[in-house]
């Protein structure tokens, strides 16, 4: 015990892992006669601060990109410029009315650093060099004339003209298929009862961040509530990215058999996550996956008949561990978070083989043809 007390107080618990918070803690409460002392412990370990919570892992993701993309490629401001996330409304009232819009769009200032000044003087004394002597492209170089033909011979060589290459004679080729190009997300309808009240659930800002719902989750309706929450999948802002995560898991905990009859309602939810192709919004996804299947009996099964739906996008990105093609010799440290796409997939599959009963492989075969079974020796 004075191992264990020496060892709390010299090393922060936030610092650990859930997997290595939970041993200490349950030391800690081995001596205590109840039996609820060791859920208070796994509880803590996973719910103390500095737990790897699904919501807390996106934040730190969020965080991590700010620290290391700070031109703000990676920011969310880069994404909704780019029309992959929604703008949103104008303040949390909703959005201006259109007569007091400005009639024209502001434009930045010419000393803002992303747009080009006039050319100062040293720009304009520079000299454009194609400009100086024209360049003769590939079809219109000839072979030089031969000593025979200086001397009176063949005169047909002097015209022979270098062959087109391939790329010329075919065009330009046809444009990429873009399988792996993100796709943008339209405005979720979570965001819309969130703005409107109509979600019985805050933030709770305490020191772990975590929902504190107006009412208890028991006597929630999970056929109204649940389906709204997965399409809250989909966020990418905050505090609608949060409460959508961490309001899912809360509903799948405390579920029990009430989440079997709405498995068909949040097909097309975790669909549309899926099919927005961003590989933090599919590692979401697919953590969620995981956990709906062992929330209950005979989940598993009744995804099944709804492969078709799911599946197809998991068989693209199935061989996609690493985030970029350029990466070259930097580490990746998507394992600890459990952010590698391709990882995530081949676990999501395998569960779903587990809990799917016997017509489970063969449904997953016909969608991913390479995936191997988990179960057949």
């Amino acid at each position: 015990l004075k191992l264990i007390s020496f060892t709390c107080s010299s090393l922060p618990l936030a610092a650990l892992g859930a997997a290595h918070r939970a041993p200490l803690l349950g030391a800690l409460f081995e001596g205590s006669s109840s039996g609820t002392e060791s859920r208070k412990a796994q509880w803590l370990a996973a719910n103390m601060p500095g737990g790897n919570s699904p919501a807390g892992v996106l934040l730190m993701e969020d965080t991590l990109n700010k620290m290391i993309y700070r031109d703000g490629s990676r920011s969310l401001k880069r994404e909704k410029e780019n029309g992959l996330v929604p703008i949103g409304s104008h303040s949390c009232f909703g959005n201006f009315p259109p007569h007091l819009m400005p009639e024209k769009k502001l434009s930045r200032s010419r000393s803002f650093s992303g747009t080009a000044g006039p050319k100062s003087a040293f720009q304009a004394r520079q000299v454009d060099i194609t400009q100086l002597a024209p360049t003769a492209s590939r079809k219109t170089l000839t072979r030089p004339a031969s000593a025979a033909s200086l001397r009176g011979g063949s005169a047909s060589r002097k015209t022979l003209s270098r062959p087109n290459s391939a790329a010329s004679l075919q065009g330009e080729g046809p444009p990429r298929a873009g399988a792996f190009r993100r796709r943008p997300i339209k405005s979720p309808m979570f965001r819309v009862y969130y703005e409107r009240g109509d979600l019985p659930v805050q933030i709770f800002h305490g020191s772990i961040g975590k929902l504190a719902w107006k009412v208890d989750i028991e006597k929630l309706d999970y056929h109204h509530y649940l389906p709204i929450f997965f399409d809250g999948l989909q966020e990418k802002e905050d505090p609608y990215r949060f409460m959508a995560v961490t309001g899912v898991y809360d509903m799948l905990d405390r579920g029990e058999g009430r989440i079997l009859p709405v498995v068909p309602q949040l097909v097309i939810p975790l669909k549309t996550a899926l099919g927005t192709r961003d590989p933090q919004i599919m590692c979401t996804t697919l953590k969620v996956i995981q956990k709906l299947v062992v929330s209950g009996d005979m989940i598993g099964e009744a995804l099944v008949p709804y492969y078709r739906q799911i599946l197809p996008v998991l068989n693209i990105f199935k061989n996609k561990n690493i985030p970029t093609k350029d990466m070259g010799d930097f580490i990746d440290y998507g394992q600890r978070r459990r952010m590698n796409l391709g990882d995530l997939i081949a676990e999501t599959l395998q569960l779903l083989e587990e809990t799917g009963g016997e017509d489970a492989f063969i449904n997953i075969k016909y969608m991913v043809p390479t995936y191997e079974s988990c179960l057949i020796p």
